[in-house]
């Protein structure tokens, strides 16, 4: 159903490709997606990359407001910018979202020691986006390309 309960938020809205804000309890707390990276589309430091505003879409499409997921944690709980960390699975459905972002090529498997639960199941995501040219695989032809590097081509 679409009670949260012990383990579970609702999406307020997506950051980018691999952080969304949840309501939890009465708070509203940024999440962090564990074992994933996904291309740069709101940093300001940093230029916006090849595939990153379709990241950013694509987990909206997963995630869009109201939708109820269930957060599991790994061994650190929060990052240096004191997001939660957390594998996020979509209910009722069971998406295993961290995944899917991965699968279907928006994102790439990154290990972020010693949060590495599900390591094995994310590399495998990839090497299936990867060998089959899912998404930023065809389009940018890997991970971290500057958007401009891109859109000039050969």
């Amino acid at each position: 159903g679409g009670q949260a309960g012990p383990g579970h938020a609702t999406v307020v809205r997506v950051v980018d490709g691999d952080t969304v804000v949840v309501a939890l309890g009465d708070a509203e707390e940024p999440v962090r997606l564990i074992g994933i990276d996904t291309p740069e589309s709101v940093a300001r430091e940093r230029p916006d990359e090849c595939f990153g505003s379709e990241a950013a879409q694509r987990l909206a499409e997963l995630l869009p407001p109201g939708t109820v997921v269930r957060l599991t944690r790994d061994v650190e709980p929060r990052d240096v910018y004191d997001r939660l960390l957390a594998y996020v699975q979509r209910q009722p459905d069971g998406l295993f979202v961290n995944a899917a972002q991965i699968g279907d090529g928006y994102a790439i498997a990154k290990e972020y020691p010693p949060n590495t639960t599900y390591r094995a199941d994310l590399e495998q995501a990839e090497r299936a986006a990867r060998a089959a040219g899912r998404g930023l695989w065809s389009a940018c032809g890997g991970a971290d390309t500057p958007l401009a590097g891109a859109a000039a081509g050969p």
